[in-house]
């Protein structure tokens, strides 16, 4: 039996046990972080260490494109950019600052605020980016809808949404964000192309579900939300001029994030760690300036905060993408991209291949798929701005959806609110494909119709 084989089939049992993290009882980071050792171990013991090829094995390790050490500092950026940006919520969380949003949110009606949160969300994430915008709208439903079956429903559905709005901004979605650098796109085409299919892909799901809501959100018992505060600690009193001062800084800092990266081209945790810094810093001045009597300022500095982050969450996107890295350095990803090239061929076989890469970005994680996208296809070949990037870029950022774990936003989702992966895939999966279909639809129209 292949190496390759068995590595595919280490990756799909482990894959299985992520799904049925709430059947067998394991939490979803130990399979995530097993499998990602293992196949990376059978890959380098039949390549390198068995036929004895030390040249093989420091390809492997420290190759300058596919090697170990380069996906771990692919995987490195996005976890920091995680961390820092889930430190920076809890810190706005912490010292009540969404209470700035939440209090004007006055609807109890199940119905409008669905399409309030989903269209914030929309356009937040194409301002900010998906995964940060998910960490926000998350922390913000915790305030709103205190029932925690509603509140799962309103969370997937940010998922979708922040998918969605990611996928036509240069800067909402790491996919298109890669086609952007890379020239496949240019910011002005992208924007007018992608935002009216990437509209609909929200559209359609949210209208669906508003058919299946009713009624109220249940309305807390006065005192209910501030009896325990987030996580289970006891509340904290914060002064309104210090809850909005947090607030502001800590929202200026996530949106600062995408200029940072467009003056310094540096990556977007750079950007991200500089404002973690910078509000970690205002508030130990501000909390050492006055030195609550009750002895808050401890349990709002971030050191105390950074208790909260939930790192096994971390630890699952880093064993998950480091396995998905490996299906990539052995060529497995780039395989399954040039089959789907020679079986579906001409304008039409582009449509197919762009969804079909879209759904598996659901399974396998978009990077990787869109990685090899531009690696097989030049760009004499496919020109910037051709409709084959433009389609890519809508169907990576909108199809991961599908699945919970299909995208970084649903992979925080999944954390913050630990949602059962098939749950998700029973309640919201068809749902999001709903929405994936309809914006392809409006896409591949507009360009029958109205681009020719």
């Amino acid at each position: 039996m292949s190496y390759e084989i068995v590595i595919i089939i280490i990756f799909v049992l482990g894959y299985m046990a992520i799904a049925l993290e709430h059947n067998i009882k394991v939490d979803k980071a130990a399979p995530a972080l097993l499998i990602a050792v293992l196949c990376w171990t059978v890959y380098i013991v039949a390549e390198g260490i068995l036929p004895h090829n030390e040249e093989k094995i420091h390809e492997i390790v420290h190759g300058h494109e596919q090697g170990l050490l380069m996906h771990l500092a692919e995987t490195s950026q996005i976890l920091f950019f995680l961390l820092c940006a889930m430190t920076i919520v809890e810190v706005i969380d912490a010292h009540q600052g969404f209470e700035v949003i939440t209090k004007r949110i006055t609807t109890q009606d199940k119905r409008k605020l669905i399409w309030i949160i989903c269209l914030v969300t929309f356009f937040l994430s194409a301002a900010l980016d998906n995964l940060a915008t998910t960490i926000v709208m998350v922390s913000m439903l915790r305030k709103l809808v205190t029932d925690k079956n509603d509140r799962l429903i309103y969370v997937s559905m940010v998922v979708i949404a922040a998918n969605a709005g990611g996928a036509w901004s240069p800067i909402g979605d790491v996919t298109t964000t890669m086609l952007w650098i890379g020239g496949q796109v240019t910011t002005v085409n992208i924007i007018k192309t992608l935002i009216l299919p990437s509209i609909i892909c929200l559209l359609a799901p949210l209208t669906v579900i508003t058919f299946m809501l009713k009624g109220d959100l249940k309305v807390p018992k006065k005192g209910t939300l501030d009896a325990v505060g987030h996580g289970g600690h006891a509340p904290i009193n914060v002064r309104e001029s210090d809850r909005n001062l947090v607030f502001g800084i800590g929202l200026a800092g996530l949106l600062f994030v995408p200029v940072f990266k467009t003056i310094t081209h540096l990556p977007p945790f750079m950007g991200m760690s500089f404002s973690l810094g910078v509000i970690w810093l205002t508030t130990e001045i501000l909390h050492n300036r006055k030195k609550a009597e009750d002895g808050a300022h401890g349990k709002l500095s971030v050191v105390a905060i950074l208790e909260r982050v939930d790192v096994p969450s971390v630890l699952f996107f880093f064993g998950i993408l480091l396995a998905v890295g490996c299906l990539q350095s052995m060529g497995t990803l780039n395989k399954l991209a040039l089959l789907l090239d020679t079986t579906f061929t001409g304008e039409g076989g582009l449509y197919v291949i762009g969804l079909l890469l879209g759904l598996m970005s659901a399974i396998v994680d978009n990077v990787p798929l869109v990685a090899a996208s531009m690696g097989m296809y030049d760009l004499s070949v496919y020109p910037p701005d051709h409709v084959f990037w433009e389609f890519i870029a809508y169907c990576a950022g909108t199809g991961g959806s599908t699945l919970i774990i299909g995208s970084a936003a649903g992979v925080a989702a999944m954390g913050m609110e630990h949602i059962n992966f098939m749950w998700y895939l029973k309640k919201i999966a068809w749902l999001s494909l709903i929405g994936y279909i309809a914006g392809a639809a409006v896409f591949m129209a507009i360009q029958l119709f109205v681009v020719h």
